[in-house]
């Protein structure tokens, strides 16, 4: 029994849960632009509300700002210029700067792309070729960078290396001498809260000395497909789990049934005993199940 239920719970993390590679992003720290080689630039800039980015020029410069006055702060330099953006700024919303070096001959067009979490840290704008002092500096920064991606890669691939079966769980903490606890619960149509296009006859709950997780298995009796967004795990008492994280092999068919697996961060001694089950997922539908058992 113990092999069994460690089995389906791994399983159940993999799907549920899966390890994100991580993207490539397209915010640089440091962008550096060399007028000498394109005279007209419309350049992109990542911006984000509480980061600070800054504008350095080989060269005084007037800066125009649109919305000048919703920036939450400014500072003008003699060829230097620094933002914090809106705080209102959405993701996504583009605001434009335009900088008109001395003489007034030419000028550089900013696009400020608000991204969530992230910020282009400096933008470097040179009128005249750079000195090779100067190129010599950035090609140490970019060793210095390649170092750095180089230890990511290695850490990453030595954490994918011991992630995999009961090693993996056993490295993790996840799994010791006491096994994994399982509770299965089956339902009746009268001990669930739906909008009638999903319901669920069979509830299996895990724990682990970390976590506490769970497949439901669930019917779309609607006309289009659905997928999982998220969950709630809530005690009688009114006690919540933060960050329960969900996911599925696929969206459920109309007609058809498929699992839905969750999970989240849970000590021992937290969060047992019956508690509310709540999922939602695509075009607003949800289920509620008042009463599922946790181990």
């Amino acid at each position: 029994m113990l092999q069994t239920a460690s089995a389906s719970l791994v399983v159940l993390l993999l799907q549920a849960n899966p390890e994100q590679p991580p993207g490539t992003y397209p915010c640089e720290d440091i962008e550096r632009i060399e007028l000498s080689m394109a005279p007209r630039v419309n350049a992109e800039v990542c911006v984000s509300p509480g980061l600070l980015t800054g504008f350095l020029f080989d060269t005084p410069v007037d800066v125009e700002l649109q919305d000048e006055v919703r920036f939450a702060e400014l500072s003008r330099g003699k060829s230097s210029f620094s933002l914090v953006p809106p705080p209102d700024m959405v993701p996504g919303e583009r605001l434009r700067l335009t900088a008109r070096l001395q003489g007034g001959e030419q000028s550089v067009t900013f696009s400020l792309v608000a991204y969530p979490g992230r910020s282009t840290r400096q933008v470097e704008v040179y009128r005249d070729p750079r000195s090779r002092a100067a190129l010599l500096q950035e090609n140490v920064q970019e060793h210095a960078k390649n170092q750095e991606l180089r230890k990511e890669v290695e850490r990453l691939r030595v954490q994918l290396t011991q992630s995999g079966g009961l090693r993996g769980l056993l490295l993790d903490g996840a799994l010791d001498d006491t096994g994994i606890a399982v509770r299965e619960f089956k339902l009746r149509s009268d001990e669930q809260e739906s909008d009638d296009a999903l319901s669920t006859w069979r509830v299996v709950t895990y724990r682990s000395p970390k976590t506490v997780a769970g497949e439901v298995w669930l019917m779309n009796s609607g006309t289009t497909p659905w997928r999982v967004e998220g969950a709630l795990l809530m005690s009688a008492a009114g006690e919540k789990l933060e960050g329960v994280r969900v996911g599925q092999t696929e969206p459920i068919p109309p007609q058809q049934s498929r699992r839905v697996f969750f999970e989240a961060d849970a000590a021992g001694g937290v969060l047992r005993g019956e508690v509310m089950l709540r999922l939602w997922g695509s075009n607003g539908r949800t289920i509620t199940i008042p009463k599922v058992p946790l181990p």
